[in-house]
C-alpha cells in the first residue's frame, strides 16, 4: 500500500514539473518577403525555423517563397488589407465592402501566386481585421483551402479570431513586434521583450520585417539563442478548433489522479478498519 501511494505521488509530481522540461517556444515570422531578395536570404539561411510571409504580387514571390520551402522555412501568405490610414496599397488590398467571389478570388490568386503556403496573415489591415462582416469572407474563403490564419493584431480590436471560429480555422495571434523602429537597440529591446513574453506565457510570436537592422539583430542575437528558448516554426503555435491544448489535458489529468488518489486511499482505510 505505501509503495502504491509512493508510486503514485512520483508521478504526480513528475506531471506537474512536465510543462517546464519543454522550454519556452519563440515563433519569429518575417513579413513582406517578396522585394528584397538579398536580405530575404540572409533571413532564409539563419533558421529553417523562421517563419517567412510573402507578399503575393511582389515580383519575386514565387522563388523566394519555393527557396524558403526548400529550405525548411514555413511559408505563409502576406495578404494585404486595408488599413484606416491612408499609404500606398498593394494590388489587390482587401475591403470590408468586397463582395465574397472578390475575396475568394483574390486569396485564390495569393495561393497560386505564394507556392507551399500553409498559412495566411495581414499586411496591415487595421480596417479590413476589425471588421467582423468582412473577416467572415476572408475565414470562408480559407476554410476551403485549410490554411491557418496568423492575426498580425494591427489593431487591437481586431475580429480576425472571432471570425475564423465561425468558420473553424486555426489561429494564431501576434504577441510583440520586433521593428517598428528601425533602430538596431530598439529591436534588440523588443526581441529581449519577446523572450521574456515566451518565458511567461510558454510562447511568443514575434513579427519583423527584412530590414538590414532586423537581419543584423536577429544574426546576433540568434547566434546566442538562451538555452531555454526554443526556436519554432508559427505553425508548432497555431491552435485548431476544439482542439485540446497540451497545458489542459496535463491540468485535467492531475485533478483526476488527485481525485481517484485520495479516493483510493479512503478506501483501503475502509476495508481496513472493518478488518479491525
Amino acid at each position: 500500500m505505501k509503495q502504491l501511494i509512493i508510486l503514485l505521488k512520483i508521478t504526480l509530481c513528475s506531471l506537474m514539473i512536465m510543462p517546464a522540461a519543454y522550454g519556452a517556444k519563440l515563433a519569429l515570422v518575417i513579413d513582406d518577403f517578396g522585394y528584397r531578395e538579398h536580405n530575404e536570404e540572409q533571413i532564409i539561411a539563419l533558421s529553417p525555423e523562421i517563419t517567412v510571409a510573402v507578399l503575393p504580387n511582389a515580383p519575386n514571390a514565387a522563388r523566394i517563397a519555393t527557396l524558403a520551402h526548400q529550405s525548411g522555412n514555413d511559408v505563409i501568405i502576406h495578404l494585404p488589407m486595408a488599413p484606416k490610414s491612408k499609404q500606398p496599397l498593394e494590388i489587390n488590398t482587401l475591403f470590408p465592402n468586397m463582395g465574397e467571389q472578390d475575396i475568394h478570388r483574390i486569396i485564390s490568386y495569393a495561393v497560386d501566386h505564394v507556392p507551399y503556403a500553409i498559412g495566411m496573415n495581414n499586411h496591415m489591415g487595421s480596417l479590413m481585421t476589425a471588421d467582423l462582416d468582412g473577416m467572415r469572407k476572408v475565414m470562408k474563403s480559407l476554410s476551403a483551402y485549410s490554411l491557418f490564419f496568423l492575426d498580425s493584431k494591427t489593431i487591437a480590436k481586431s475580429q480576425a479570431i472571432n471570425a475564423a471560429k465561425e468558420y473553424r480555422v486555426a489561429t494564431v495571434s501576434r504577441d510583440i513586434f520586433l521593428d517598428d523602429s528601425q533602430d538596431e537597440q530598439s529591436i534588440a529591446h523588443q526581441y529581449d521583450l519577446a523572450i521574456a513574453h515566451a518565458r511567461k506565457y510558454g510562447s511568443a510570436v514575434a513579427i519583423g520585417h527584412p530590414y538590414n537592422s532586423t537581419v543584423k539583430v536577429l544574426t546576433a542575437k540568434l547566434a546566442q539563442l538562451p538555452d531555454d528558448i526554443e526556436l519554432v516554426k508559427v505553425s508548432r503555435l497555431v491552435q485548431k478548433p476544439n482542439k485540446i491544448q497540451l497545458g489542459t489535458l496535463i491540468e485535467h489529468y492531475k485533478i483526476w489522479f488527485e481525485q481517484s488518489l485520495f479516493q483510493y486511499v479512503i478506501l483501503q482505510q475502509t476495508l481496513k478498519n472493518k478488518l479491525d
